[in-house]
């Protein structure tokens, strides 16, 4: 028995330090000019998660980043193909471990809550951990990037399920399950938004940690912008919408377009019946017209939504073919 004298993080560290014996666990770092933290950010790893292999994918990075890595005592490797979505494909392609937790190398987020996020997916067996942002200081968020935020995250909670409060944190805890299961699309920002509308709609189980966040370290910049990658995250959403719930998309554009015919043809209905004569010859045909159109869509989304179960279902038997974590964890101890 552990004496209760300890603190919740020296405990959290203690069953990192265990679990790092049983289990194979691999820090991923994607880095793009962050020579003033990212040595920061691996010597913090190597205090709170002394057994995990520490990974440092950079970005084309134009300063000393890859050399402060490595001298901090990074695994450095890289990336050509500019864009963070680039950089997570090749890291789940090229890493293997049991656990992989993935955060920016930017030294914004808490390192020291690291044993407990992989403590949250150990002990209830989670495929995903997502870490979810506090704020310590009033400008860790750059204007706009907060209310952003929450217009990202809202529609996916509504259209996939409410599992997450911050979707597009950058502090994240994954099974090898689903790491391997993953099949990614996004080359930039928006791989945060497919990391968990991939989670959600395997029906995944998943966790989420509320962690401090404070402004990245002095003498780094953010790649993100807010306009051009708010954009590209939110028609990645769409996309992902069309692709994973088709008959939601394209019904709603069937029944968008039979709206419109109707009140675009109420006047005609009514003038006929009272005259039978059909006024404004054009505009009826643009009603039929839209009809057709309007029923032609939720056809479709009834004919993708059939074939989009099947693609859901090949997935799902691909994610549960690859032991879980608890497993991975009970076969190592055996």
């Amino acid at each position: 028995m552990m004496s209760t004298e300890f603190s919740n993080t020296e405990l959290a560290n203690v069953g990192a330090m265990q679990w790092g014996t049983q289990m194979k666990i691999a820090v991923i770092l994607p880095c793009r000019n962050e020579e003033g933290a990212v040595g920061t950010v691996v010597r913090d790893f190597q205090q709170y998660l002394p057994a995990a292999i520490i990974y440092v994918f950079d970005n084309n990075s134009t300063d000393d980043t890859a050399k402060e890595a490595r001298d901090a005592g990074a695994i450095v490797l890289t990336e050509k193909r500019e864009g963070k979505g680039h950089v997570v494909r090749r890291m789940f392609a090229d890493v293997d471990a049991d656990v992989y937790l993935m955060v920016d190398g930017d030294d914004s987020y808490d390192i020291s809550v690291a044993p407990e996020l992989i403590g949250r997916m150990v002990d209830e067996n989670v495929d995903i951990v997502n870490g979810s942002r506090r704020l310590e200081e009033v400008d860790a968020y750059r204007p706009g990037h907060e209310w952003g935020n929450k217009f990202l995250t809202g529609p996916v909670g509504l259209i996939f399920g409410r599992e997450f409060d911050d979707m597009l944190s950058g502090y994240k805890v994954f099974s090898r399950r689903f790491v391997k299961s993953f099949p990614q699309f996004s080359s930039g920002f928006e791989i945060e938004s497919e990391l968990t509308i991939h989670a959600l709609q395997l029906q995944m189980p998943t966790a989420e940690v509320e962690t401090s966040y404070r402004d990245r370290a002095h003498g780094t910049e953010s790649k993100l912008n807010t306009f051009a990658d708010g954009f590209h995250i939110l028609r990645t959403i769409y996309q992902l919408l069309m692709q994973g719930r088709p008959l939601l998309a394209f019904g709603v554009i069937g029944i968008l377009l039979a709206g419109a015919s109707v009140v675009l043809a109420y006047p005609i209905f009514v003038e006929f019946f009272a005259t039978g004569v059909v006024p404004r010859i054009p505009t009826a045909i643009l009603c039929t017209g839209l009809m057709l159109l309007g029923f032609l869509s939720i056809t479709c989304g009834f004919i993708l939504d059939v074939v989009t179960k099947g693609r859901q279902e090949a997935k799902r038997m691909r994610y549960l073919a690859i032991p879980c974590t608890r497993s991975l964890l009970e076969q190592s101890v055996s």
